[in-house]
């Protein structure tokens, strides 16, 4: 097949609550492999957005992310998210032994142990919320707290350090062209926050990630300075942005379809099935991500893309794939397909999805068991959407019960 002419111009930038954007739709079903134009960086990139095609480039070596370091590719943000030392844009064997260090705070096991205290914070952010009484905004409440001190508390970061990191993480997403910037300066500010952090971890460790990462060994190597503080940068605002906003998303699309929650209400036992299913239905960013660069000439999907030439992936796509999920625009709690890809698919898989998944069962189960009469407490189109980030979820969403 010879390369398609067509060159989709891609702002990615769909605002209508949660529905699915129907540009990726149309990419989906028309031409899975693409030639798009996006809102910043040079030139052209291909989209792949078929579930096997997108599992080919996350897992192929001959796709690189580190090869794009440098290089001002099409993406979302007026600001490159990543910087040139995260794992982020490593690949293996590099990105090998930082991952296995990291992997080690996000076992099965490690993530169990911290469920006690994860119940422990949820319950007292909802007695927060009653007390408050009726209507109560759960992104205030719970949203935007939870994942926040979960995954502080396992980095050791002080309290009072805490909202002007999370500003800082917001500010890095922004997707306005007037905001290059700030989300310069916020990159910087939490670069700069976290060398002195884990410089800090490195004399006097104490019994947190953070510490454990400084002085955790792999073969002989430790974590470098600049590696350390990147690592945990990309830690912190990578650890709570899923949860932060999935929370509000999962409990606005649970409340907008009695049907599916009647089902869970009467069927608890259908919670984590039922989770599994709302990741892979919410579209919950804009866009894609980070491209990688083929180093050299590969065939995908029919299409020939050459040597150097970045390629974007949709995960979104992905989870909406006919050829994978049956019916899948629509909600089916019970269809628990764990194979989606929010969380990414291949060498950059999310390592913190067992926290997220927790974080999500816990938050979103508890809630619904202690106010079994939860509902929206205004119209749904009278609800407020972020429309200045790559993220998609309520500014606010008042709760009534």
């Amino acid at each position: 097949m010879e390369n398609p002419g067509t060159v989709w111009d891609c702002p990615f930038k769909h605002e209508t609550a949660l529905e699915f954007d129907p540009l990726m739709r149309r990419l989906l079903d028309e031409e899975p492999v693409a030639r798009i134009r996006m809102p910043h960086g040079d030139g052209e990139a291909w989209l792949v957005t078929r579930y096997e095609d997108v599992r080919t480039v996350t897992t192929d070596r001959r796709f690189s992310r580190a090869a794009g370091i440098g290089r001002d590719l099409p993406r979302m943000t007026p600001e490159p998210i990543a910087q040139a030392e995260s794992i982020n844009l490593m690949d293996p064997p590099a990105h090998n032994h930082l991952r296995r260090l990291v992997a080690k705070a996000f076992t099965n096991r490690q993530v169990e142990a911290m469920r006690p205290k994860t119940q422990r914070i949820v319950d007292e952010l909802l007695d927060e919320m009653e007390a408050h009484g009726r209507p109560a905004d759960l992104v205030r409440h719970l949203s935007s707290r939870l994942p926040l001190m979960t995954i502080s508390e396992m980095l050791g970061i002080p309290e009072e350090d805490r909202p002007r990191l999370r500003h800082c993480a917001i500010t890095m997403m922004s997707t306005s062209p007037t905001g290059r910037e700030a989300a310069a300066t916020a990159k910087a500010e939490l670069r700069g926050y976290f060398t002195e952090l884990t410089a800090q971890r490195r004399r006097d460790p104490g019994d947190d990630l953070l510490s454990a990462l400084a002085t955790s060994r792999d073969g002989e190597d430790l974590l470098d300075d600049a590696e350390l503080a990147v690592m945990g940068q990309v830690l912190m605002v990578t650890g709570h942005d899923t949860s932060t906003y999935q929370i509000s998303n999962i409990v606005y699309t649970l409340l907008t379809r009695p049907e599916a929650l009647a089902t869970l209400r009467a069927r608890s036992e259908l919670l984590p099935k039922a989770i599994e299913e709302l990741l892979r239905f919410i579209p919950f960013r804009q866009g894609v991500g980070i491209a990688r660069i083929a180093m050299e000439d590969v065939e995908i999907g029919g299409v020939t893309v050459r040597k150097g030439e970045p390629v974007h992936v949709s995960y979104l796509c992905a989870n909406r794939d006919e050829r994978v999920f049956e019916r899948p625009d629509e909600l089916d709690l019970e269809r628990g397909a764990a194979n989606h890809m929010t969380f990414g698919h291949g060498t950059h898989h999310c390592a913190g999805a067992h926290l997220a998944r927790m974080e999500l069962q816990i938050a979103v189960g508890t809630l619904l068991h202690r106010f079994p009469k939860l509902r929206l407490a205004v119209p749904r189109d009278e609800i407020d959407w972020n429309s200045g980030s790559i993220w998609r979820y309520p500014q606010a969403l008042p709760v009534s019960w």
